[in-house]
């Protein structure tokens, strides 16, 4: 037995629906894990996702910002979430699947334009969360334990376009990814996507603002999926659907998927 994951900051559950429809139609993972939904629970779409056989979910929402939500044709129950940096933001839930293994769904913050702390509340806010991040995975040591969403981070030379040019660029600067590999190292998570596919530029976010941007192709990988050791090894076929941003009024984000062997 198997289950495919997929994760995707779909911007605003509500005005991309029908995206997201089409995602689950054509591409049908077993749950998918949507970031930055912008909306309150009781207004995401979830009746329309049920209709094509998404009959389970579990959502933090939020108006015009943040929002996270599970949606899953297996059936899972509410797992909880964590009010990171005690800010009231929608930015985490969890989930538990009758197997035992949870899925942890994370939106981190964006961290602004300026990667200073000092002038930039964003960016200090991005690094406190990662931090407290670090400090909760550490005292838990999760294990069956699945972690998947917008990390809003880069970490590899071949996570983005151009290693040298977003070196004081947020999303890849030094800082943020050396907060993002000690949160992964203090849960001892392994990155399933670069397990699965070690070698070569790999990337799930390209920007509005590139006129063409399948054809300039600056891309970063900001969207993750993380397992912890017992059951990373059972994962596989992981992939991104470069597809999704060229369709009709995109979210900037392409989703990720892995398969998990694990029974459910």
């Amino acid at each position: 037995m198997s289950f495919t994951l997929a994760t995707w900051n779909i911007n605003s559950v509500r005005l991309r629906e029908g995206l997201v429809s089409r995602l689950l139609t054509d591409e049908a993972p077993d749950v998918l894990c949507l970031q930055e939904c912008k909306s309150p629970v009781e207004k995401m779409p979830l009746q329309a996702f049920a209709a094509l056989g998404y009959t389970h979910c579990v959502a933090r929402g939020q108006k015009g910002y943040n929002g996270v939500a599970i949606l899953s044709k297996l059936p899972l129950r509410d797992a909880g979430h964590h009010d990171w940096c005690g800010k009231g933001d929608a930015r985490h839930v969890a989930a538990a699947l009758e197997n035992g293994v949870v899925i942890h769904n994370f939106y981190v913050p964006a961290g602004g334009d300026k990667p200073d702390r000092e002038i930039n509340e964003k960016f200090g806010h991005k690094l406190d969360f990662l931090t407290e991040m670090r400090y909760r995975f550490h005292g838990e040591r999760p294990e069956r334990q699945i972690l998947v969403g917008d990390l809003n981070i880069a970490p590899r030379e071949d996570d983005v376009w151009s290693h040298k040019q977003l070196l004081k660029v947020v999303s890849h600067t030094p800082v943020e990814v050396e907060h993002l590999g000690e949160a992964q190292d203090a849960g001892k998570w392994v990155d399933v996507t670069r397990a699965d596919i070690p070698e070569g530029r790999l990337y799930s976010w390209w920007s509005y603002r590139s006129p063409d941007w399948n054809a300039a192709d600056k891309g970063r990988r900001l969207d993750h999926v993380w397992a912890t050791p017992d059951i990373a090894g059972a994962a596989h076929s992981s992939r991104i659907l470069r597809d999704a941003r060229g369709w009709e009024q995109p979210s900037d984000h392409a989703p990720v998927f892995a398969t998990f062997d694990v029974d459910v």
